[in-house]
């Protein structure tokens, strides 16, 4: 742990990591919530089995790590125990992670403002008080989004994702991307050329199928299939932890913020967004590929 930064918060401890025995295959998806963290662990399990209707339970099969929820020693047991290709799951930015020379780090990304009012929607899912402080059902002044700009990277604040938490996830995982094995991807590329991300992550992975193969795994991660299936490939699916399994699946749109921020509340989050990242930076973690383009 010397080596690492330290992130606790209520729900996150990553000391846990130190009961980890890193293989070299293993795959771990490392994301802020919200920012199509179910979406890369169901691409992960797919091309892992080669199986479209692999039973993918992430909360057991492809573990949180971090969370609390569960006691560290059962989790890392039933890592120990696994015989198969291993996939983990982390919402503690990459400085604060074991790092394996070999191991495969999946880094994902999504618009800010997109992943804020998405995660809005996903803690009014779920049937615990955790973040009733931070996010008020029917905020009618604004609290939310001043604590989405004011809250810490670091401590009690990290597991409410305020604004600096993402931007300390980016900037770490930017500052490993010319390792081969650290990889970034963004949400707005995922939706825009899905069969691309499966063929990069699959490259990535030292893994080949047949073509016919890949377009039904490619098919079985599509938005609408796994909002259709929820039991299925929502974390916990079938087990009551979410209100609902499809609201957890909120809509995959993006610009959710248009028309819900004041001209005021766009100016702060700008200005933070340029306080703590250079123009090229701040375009692709808003919007990917096409971010790119436009630098």
């Amino acid at each position: 742990m010397a080596d690492r930064k330290l992130y606790l918060g209520p729900l996150t401890d990553n000391r846990r990591w130190d009961m980890v025995k890193i293989r070299p295959d293993d795959v771990f998806v490392v994301t802020p919530p919200k920012c199509g963290t179910t979406w890369m662990q169901t691409i992960v399990a797919l091309l892992l089995s080669g199986d479209p209707e692999v039973d993918t339970e992430l909360s057991v099969k492809m573990p949180w790590v971090d969370i609390r929820i569960r006691e560290m020693s059962e989790v890392a047991e039933r890592l120990d125990a696994m015989t198969h290709r291993r996939s983990m799951k982390s919402h503690t930015p990459m400085d604060g992670l074991p790092l394996d020379d070999q191991a495969q780090y999946i880094c994902v990304f999504r618009h800010p403002l997109d992943a804020h009012f998405s995660f809005r929607q996903h803690v009014r899912n779920v049937p615990l008080p955790w973040f009733d402080h931070w996010y008020p059902e029917g905020d009618t002044t604004g609290i939310a989004f001043r604590r989405f700009l004011d809250g810490g990277a670091e401590g009690f604040d990290t597991d409410a994702m305020p604004l600096a938490h993402i931007i300390q996830h980016y900037k770490a995982a930017n500052a490993l991307s010319d390792r081969p094995n650290v990889s970034l991807f963004h949400y707005a590329d995922m939706k825009a050329d899905l069969a691309g991300v499966f063929a990069k992550v699959s490259a990535l992975l030292g893994l080949s199928h047949s073509q016919a193969v890949m377009e039904r795994l490619i098919a079985a991660a599509t938005f609408d299939h796994m909002k259709q299936n929820a039991e299925r490939y929502a974390p916990s699916g079938g087990k009551g932890f979410f209100k609902s399994d499809s609201a957890f699946f909120d809509s995959a749109t993006s610009g959710k913020w248009h028309g819900k921020l004041t001209s005021d509340e766009l100016a702060a989050y700008a200005s933070m967004m340029d306080a703590h990242l250079d123009p090229a930076d701040r375009a692709w973690l808003e919007n990917g590929a096409a971010g790119k383009a436009e630098r």
